[in-house]
Parts: C-alpha cells; sequence; structure tokens
C-alpha cells in the first residue's frame, strides 16, 4: 500500500467515523477521541488531516450533500413538467433517506445545529441547485406558491426527516403506498 493510500485511508477512515457517531449520537457525543478510537488512529492523527472539529465535519458536511445532490438528481431532466421533476427527486430524496440512514441523520442534525458554518451552508445549498431552478420555473408559470425556497422545502422535503426519524423508533413505516401519500400531500402543499 502506497503512502498516498494510507493517508486516503486514514482520512476516509475519520471521516467514517465521524458520519457513524454523529449520525448515531450526536455532535455533543461524538469527540475527537471518540472519532480517533472509532477510525483506529491515534487522536493526533486527525490533525494531520483536518484544522479542528469544525473543520472536519464541515468536510464531511459537503461530501454526504454532494452524495445526496447525485442521488436526488438521478434521472432529472430540466425538460419535464414542474410537477413530474418535482415527483423524480422528491422519490429519489425518500429513497435516499431510507437507504442511507447515516447519511440523511447527519444532515438532519446539520440542519438543527450551528456546527456547519454558514458559508459551508451556502456552499451545501449549491448542490441542490436543479431543486431551486425547478422551483423558480414553477413561480414563473405559476404552479408553485410564490414563497421562499426555505418555505417550500420545509413543507416539502423536510417533514420526509420527521417520518423517517419515526420509522427509525418504529412508529411509522414508509411503505410505498405512505411515500406516495406523502409525495401528494408535499405536492399539494407547494402547489397554487
Amino acid at each position: 500500500m502506497s503512502k498516498k493510500e494510507k493517508i486516503t485511508d486514514k482520512k476516509t477512515a475519520l471521516l467514517n467515523a465521524t458520519l457513524t457517531l454523529v449520525s448515531n449520537h450526536g455532535f455533543h457525543n461524538a469527540p475527537m477521541s471518540k472519532i480517533a478510537g472509532l477510525a483506529g488512529v491515534a487522536p493526533a492523527t486527525i490533525y494531520l488531516y483536518f484544522e479542528n472539529k469544525q473543520n472536519l465535519v464541515n468536510e464531511l458536511y459537503l461530501e454526504v450533500k454532494k452524495s445526496f445532490s447525485n442521488c436526488a438528481f438521478e434521472g432529472y431532466n430540466s425538460e419535464l413538467s414542474v410537477k413530474d421533476g418535482f415527483e423524480i427527486i422528491w422519490f429519489n430524496i425518500a429513497n435516499y433517506k431510507l437507504s442511507q440512514i447515516k447519511e440523511a441523520n447527519f444532515l438532519s442534525q446539520c440542519d438543527n445545529s450551528p456546527m456547519v458554518g454558514e458559508e459551508i451552508r451556502v456552499e451545501g445549498l449549491k448542490h441542490l441547485q436543479p431543486l431551486l431552478d425547478l422551483w423558480k420555473k414553477g413561480k414563473d408559470e405559476g404552479i408553485i406558491k410564490p414563497l421562499s425556497d426555505y418555505v417550500l422545502y420545509a413543507f416539502s422535503i423536510y417533514p420526509l426527516s420527521f417520518l423517517l426519524e419515526m420509522q427509525e423508533r418504529s412508529a411509522y413505516t414508509l411503505s410505498e403506498e405512505s411515500k406516495a401519500q406523502t409525495f401528494r400531500a408535499a405536492w399539494d402543499a407547494i402547489k397554487v
């Protein structure tokens, strides 16, 4: 194994350990010592790759956000109707959250924490640009309510995080039928 591969492996191990700990226990219960232990490296090794915990979390956030958006826009084409395009994106997001539970939990934690800096959030938002463009098209065509993108997201995408949390607690199951019903509710919430 080359030195470069070892470096990449250690850095990847640190990112994966952070993802696991934050997803399962939150930011405050993911100290650098636990991250290093789970990654199988000495605590001082972290600082060879990351300036501090904030830097580590920011890099992980952007990496997970990129993976999330790659999945969210799979099969999407800006030539589709607003509703059809939104439906593809919405179901892709739902399926991502159901299949990439650690990543979805991590992003949820980031949405509700000051741990991710505003500059990094703005950079992460760029990964959602096709959705924002679709909403703008929908607003311009009078199909989507002329609301802030934050409000549209809160009413159409963010409820998935709550439902998945309920599924994690075994209080609710997001079956194919309930996903279809939930999509209709999300669409009804943002359409004119």
